[in-house]
């Protein structure tokens, strides 16, 4: 089952909680349902409340491409990258990367959210504005379907291509347990989006790999592509969620 970045959900759910629509003490269990323990997130987010933050944003920087976030110091880099998102507040600046890890003894772990702050620069208000949600859509499924039609194209296995739409529907999680108020263009990328860079991120598992290295490389660009065109994607229709919640469109 296809799950969405811890971010994703923390940006959704702290911004409706800046908004006055829950209180800030239940944001881990709205945000991370799944996750034992999370420490270091509600304290940041009283602090930004304070401070005047009222709108939370997600990114999903990766090594090579880190456009989706605020310009920040060198450990900000290297501790977003690792975890490969974050969540960030606009105006003051400053962000929070999360490391999720197992606690525990052997056979009866948890797991656990570490939410780590680190400063950032602000980021001016129509940088965030000018996301245009039909836009995204349309650049994601047309991307979907030049590479579903490469990855069809491609030997080996898994997502051989075929019938991709219909495995990433059977993949989502009708109970990712959104926040009320998002508007339905922004409920359904979010979904695909987030479907696909599930499914592309566990066809790119070593262990599933054909033994061919010719097959293997091909499916792998063609994968990645696919896993940052949508995650380009989840990123964008989450921020425009983030802004409907907060009043600012």
């Amino acid at each position: 089952m296809a799950d969405l970045p811890a971010s994703v959900r923390v940006a959704l759910w702290s911004t409706a909680a800046l908004g006055g629509h829950l209180d800030l003490s239940e944001v881990p269990r709205r945000a991370m349902p799944d996750l034992d323990h999370v420490d270091g997130l509600v304290p940041q987010l009283g602090l930004w409340r304070d401070l005047g933050e009222r709108v939370v944003l997600v990114a999903l920087p990766r090594a090579g491409d880190l456009r989706s976030m605020p310009r920040g110091p060198a450990d900000l880099v290297a501790a977003a990258t690792e975890a490969e998102e974050l969540v960030y507040v606009t105006g003051l600046g400053g962000a929070l990367v999360p490391r999720i890890e197992a606690f525990g003894p052997e056979g009866d772990q948890g797991w656990e959210a570490r939410w780590v702050t680190f400063d950032s620069d602000p980021v001016p208000q129509h940088v965030v504005q000018q996301l245009s949600l039909p836009d995204v859509e349309l650049e994601l499924r047309r991307e979907i379907a030049t590479l579903t039609e490469q990855l069809a194209g491609a030997s080996g296995q898994p997502l051989s291509g075929h019938g991709l739409e219909s495995v990433v529907r059977d993949s989502v999680d009708e109970a990712w347990g959104l926040p009320e108020g998002l508007p339905p263009r922004a409920i359904r990328v979010i979904e695909l989006a987030g479907a696909i860079t599930g499914l592309a991120a566990a066809g790119l598992d070593h262990r599933l790999h054909s033994v061919d290295s010719s097959s293997t490389l091909q499916r792998e660009h063609i994968l990645r592509q696919l896993h940052d065109v949508a995650a380009r994607s989840l990123v964008a229709a989450t921020n425009v969620g983030v802004l409907h919640l907060a009043g600012w469109r």
